[in-house]
């Protein structure tokens, strides 16, 4: 058959007020919280993660508010259709299913026997549908809908590959027999759990029976009714106020399953709007399951580190399954979610993978680990638990490796030793994954990919995406972006390499190198070893609502929120923000591809307020950098994070800025150490800032007066000269522009 389209209850606790931030500053000193809250989903049976913490101005009401911006027109608004069936499997899946299983080519032939062998596959056996469904709490009854629910995606998968009816009739009866019993979800926080992980898997059951002619349209509709009445509200609700926690409470895993859910449910149902709530949180909700936030920090060698990694594997393997199920819904629809920032997703799994191997000893990989802090407390290594053996990894490997011929080791690795995937049978996911998801081997030897050079206290730091048929790498380096091109290093894994050429501006390519030969290049990554200036920005125009860049960049800014033109140092004009919510609103990529920086302005501060801002670049109140002319401690000071105040990487100076006068203010970070500079004087330092322009990518809230948190006060004052460099400028050159 060809593809078809058709047009809670929250705990309490003390709001976090603005004024209490810098009492943050010392987490890197919090020992790690013995005991944390659980999450059901994970592992195999853990105990419920209720929320811990009432809600604040930036937690729930803030949130809402970000999430109402990039949500959705209502049902029937959009014109996007849907193919089916399009959620994890696809016509083609099928028949490339059937084809290799009737040529007993592997691992197609032994993933079917796993299937055919499941006891929940079998015949003969009825369906138990419940009027109420519990997860957490007293009379806890959901196992009931995991087995029905499973019993139904396997006896779907065994007719659609088999063609057997006797399949497809039992799998109708599951689908039709719940949708006319269940008219509740509850239990305690954990019933979120239950709508997300079993609504994702409910649609994806019914998505392959819609192309079964003995499903009626009227049960169809019933089914849909069912998961868009009784799971959908509940995984929606949590993404805006997550139960009513702080937003950092909950793990990565708990905004995945809500997105997958949404997600899964908007396709069955060709929602359109629900699948586009779905899209949009996954690359930029507040919550620690969209991408930017799921892999928060990446190492040299393109790996990432996973936001869960600290808690145990079984999560941690969980949310790389649900980032997988996910991106392989969107892409059957046409949406590449597994490529965004540079495949940030493999980054993620190729770190959890390694971090659940062992060497050639057969001992367990150390994974590299920066400090990570929230409100759960600061966690400085990765969970040394399991290995957890989580059906998880075919899909993504086989995106990844065989659709994509991208080199993916440790990834590859972990899905060998799992083959052939088989039930999950706490019910995280549908599991037998080698048969939906394998491919045939990638055959050409593909060159590197995703190569970026970040300079790092002034050595050149490269991380490239190799190929799958590649057994090494070829890094070459050249004075010009044309070449010639000389190798200075061949590299195995990880694909990294460090280079310390001097000063200068250099030019980077990578090969790779297999059997079939050396493949073309990459493409060309610069490095600047000295200082350079990427933008400038005079404000002051005098007129207009352009805050122009005046270097070839040209990436100008636009004034909002009431900023207007004033007067400015020495006769001249000057950006003037004397309104509350008046700002300069930058580009996103103003400081994207950044490590090394150093950004200098004038500043004119008319009245002194904790917690305005001079800048603040960021994706929301959740990772940024700012400049704050006077925190809670009345002290200037510049500040970094992936994981809201709690995560707070600062250079703090010995008191606050000045008022009443035009005063230069300079921040800069070579390596992990900041500097601050008060009129071309170095007046703060500050050690192990790891959160770079690099690490937090495109900054979408790149502003100028405006914080990430609504309730800060505007700046109230004047700026001029805005200097951002690629590059720590010396303390000479700091002076220098103090005078100008």
């Amino acid at each position: 058959m060809t593809n078809e389209r058709h047009t809670v209850a929250a705990a309490s606790d003390a709001p976090d007020a603005p004024e209490r931030r810098l009492l943050l500053r010392g987490l890197s000193t919090v020992p790690l919280l013995t005991t944390l809250a659980a999450c059901g989903g994970g592992g195999g049976g853990v105990a419920s993660e209720t929320g811990t913490g009432a809600s604040t101005s930036s937690d729930t009401a803030e949130g809402t508010a970000l999430l109402e911006e990039a949500k959705p027109a209502a049902a029937g608004t959009s014109a996007r259709t849907f193919a089916h069936p399009g959620l994890l499997h696809t016509e083609a899946d099928f028949t490339r299913m059937r084809d290799k299983i009737a040529k007993g080519e592997q691992p197609w032939a032994d993933a079917w026997g796993a299937l055919t062998r499941s006891g929940r596959a079998q015949l003969g056996r009825a369906p138990t549908p419940l009027e109420t469904v519990i997860r957490g709490g007293t009379g806890e009854n959901h196992r009931a809908m995991v087995e029905d629910m499973q019993r139904a995606y396997q006896f779907a998968l065994r007719w659609k590959v088999s063609g057997d009816t006797a399949y497809a009739d039992l799998a109708v009866t599951y689908l039709n027999a719940w949708s006319s019993t269940m008219k509740v979800l509850t239990g305690n926080n954990d019933q979120i759990l239950a709508a997300g992980l079993y609504g994702y898997q409910w649609a994806n059951a019914g998505e392959i029976m819609r192309t079964y002619p003995g499903w009626a349209a009227a049960d169809l509709a019933r089914f849909q009714k069912m998961l868009v009445d009784l799971f959908y509200p509940w995984i929606s609700g949590f993404l805006v106020n997550h139960a009513g926690s702080k937003i950092t409470n909950h793990w990565a895993n708990w905004d995945l399953q809500a997105i997958c859910g949404i997600l899964a449910i908007g396709i069955f149902c060709d929602r359109a709007d629900l699948y586009a709530e779905a899209i949009a949180y996954y690359k930029t909700g507040r919550g620690n399951g969209s991408l930017p936030h799921a892999v928060h920090y990446v190492h040299p060698g393109h790996m990432g580190q996973w936001q869960e990694s600290p808690r145990d594997m079984g999560h941690t393997t969980l949310g790389i399954s649900l980032g997988s199920m996910l991106s392989e819904m969107a892409w059957n629809q046409g949406d590449d979610l597994y490529g965004l920032w540079n495949n940030r997703l493999l980054a993620g799994a190729e770190y959890v993978a390694k971090a659940n191997l062992s060497d050639a000893s057969g001992v367990r990989y150390i994974v590299p680990f920066t400090p990570y802090s929230t409100n759960k407390g600061t966690f400085t290594a990765a969970a040394t638990d399991g290995p957890n053996a989580r059906p998880a990894w075919e899909a993504i490997y086989n995106h990844y490796a065989n659709r994509k011929g991208l080199s993916t080791p440790y990834v590859a690795r972990i899905a060998a030793s799992l083959r052939p995937e088989k039930l999950d049978w706490v019910g995280d996911e549908p599991g037998f994954g080698t048969l939906p998801y394998s491919r045939d081997p990638y055959k050409d030897l593909i060159a590197p990919s995703g190569l970026a050079a970040n300079v790092i206290a002034g050595r050149v730091v490269l991380s490239w995406w190799g190929s799958a048929r590649a057994s090494s790498y070829n890094v070459k380096r050249g004075s010009s972006a044309s070449g010639p091109f000389s190798t200075i290093a061949t590299v195995t894994d990880p694909r990294t390499h460090e280079d310390n050429p001097g000063a200068g501006a250099w030019y980077y390519v990578v090969t790779s190198v297999g059997d079939a030969g050396e493949s073309q290049p990459s493409s060309v990554a610069r490095a600047a070893t000295s200082p350079e200036l990427l933008g400038l920005w005079p404000l002051n125009a005098g007129s207009g609502t352009a805050a122009t860049d005046t270097t070839s960049r040209a990436r100008h800014g636009t004034l909002a929120g009431g900023a207007r033109w004033g007067t400015g140092r020495n006769g001249g004009n000057a950006l003037l923000l004397d309104t509350k919510g008046a700002h300069v609103a930058l580009p996103a990529d103003a400081l994207a591809q950044v490590s090394d920086f150093t950004i200098a302005v004038w500043v004119y501060w008319s009245a002194a307020a904790t917690n305005t801002r001079i800048f603040d670049f960021g994706t929301s109140d959740i990772a940024y950098m700012a400049l704050i002319p006077r925190d809670s401690g009345g002290k200037l000071r510049f500040t970094a994070t992936r994981s809201q105040f709690y995560g707070e990487q600062n250079v703090v100076s010995t008191e606050a800025l000045p008022t009443g006068r035009w005063v230069h203010v300079t921040v800069k970070l070579s390596g992990t150490v900041g500097k601050l500079y008060v009129d071309g004087v170095q007046v703060g330092e500050g050690s192990g800032i790891v959160v770079t322009p690099y690490q937090l990518g495109n900054t979408p809230n790149a502003w100028l007066g405006r914080s990430q948190y609504g309730a800060d006060p505007s700046f109230n004052g004047q700026l001029q000269d805005l200097r951002i460099y690629n590059g720590a400028l010396g303390d000479a050159e700091i002076a220098a522009l103090a005078k100008a």
